[in-house]
């Protein structure tokens, strides 16, 4: 395993998935070995399971697999924001601890950043999903509703597979549910999204652990908030140095 800065970091935010992660980080290293020097970082979202040791366990054999943990959950925005704040790489790619997201769709969404001068996001599209009707149902009139008040251009905001660069995510005004919102505020900082369409698949192990309401309509306040963050955005001025 190469010690080298990593260029890309994966960054995992987990809630009770012990069952979930050493087969995940097996498809993680599959799809990424060999490819880019990277580093996995799996932020244990106040776990009271056995994700701690699972974790632990493979560390003692994987030296670029990193655990942060939050002592009480503070829920999937703030995870993936420690992941990002920790991370080494300047590419950041995400995805859920549970087994929907499908590791093998990480290079196309790495490679979309990294060859993509003005591409700041590139985010994973699903097709094919596996949740229950009512879960469709709630994601398709959440993202129509999203989509119509900030014209992101997305269809489908709720998707755990992205990768961005990481000064890029770190611009952006830090709130719960961020991660719903990352299309509009990336065109918001001027950079262009890249898509890329992701097979969903089933949870492998355990129930969702970001419940009912962390996937409920979009909050009133946070779409208002977000307008009004685009409304009011300036142009960022061009800045040089003048040396004596």
């Amino acid at each position: 395993m190469s010690t080298s800065q990593p260029s890309v970091s994966i960054v995992v935010p987990v809630r009770n998935e012990a069952d979930n992660i050493v087969p995940l980080i097996e498809e993680i290293t599959e799809a990424l070995d060999g490819r880019w020097d990277y580093e996995i970082i799996y932020v244990n979202d106040g776990s009271t399971d056995a994700t701690g040791e699972r974790l632990k366990a493979v560390m003692a054999q994987r030296s670029n697999l990193r655990q942060l943990r939050h002592v009480r959950s503070g829920g999937q925005s703030a995870a993936v924001r420690s992941g990002v704040r920790a991370a080494r790489g300047a590419i950041v790619a995400t995805l859920d601890g549970d087994g929907q997201n499908n590791p093998a769709f990480l290079p196309d969404l790495i490679s979309a950043v990294e060859k993509g001068a003005k591409v700041g996001l590139a985010a994973g599209q699903r097709v094919g999903r596996k949740d229950t009707g009512f879960k469709k149902f709630q994601s398709r009139v959440a993202n129509k509703v999203r989509n119509a008040i900030l014209q992101d251009g997305t269809r489908d905001t709720g998707c755990g597979l992205k990768a961005f660069r990481r000064d890029v995510f770190l611009m952006m005004p830090y709130f719960d549910g961020l991660h719903r919102f990352l299309p509009a505020l990336v065109r918001r900082e001027g950079f262009d999204i890249a898509y890329v369409d992701v097979i969903d698949r089933p949870r492998r192990s355990g129930v969702s652990n970001y419940g009912f309401f962390d996937r409920l309509w979009i909050g009133i306040m946070d779409l208002a908030g977000v307008w009004w963050l685009i409304r009011r955005k300036k142009t960022t001025p061009d800045v040089t140095e003048v040396n004596a």
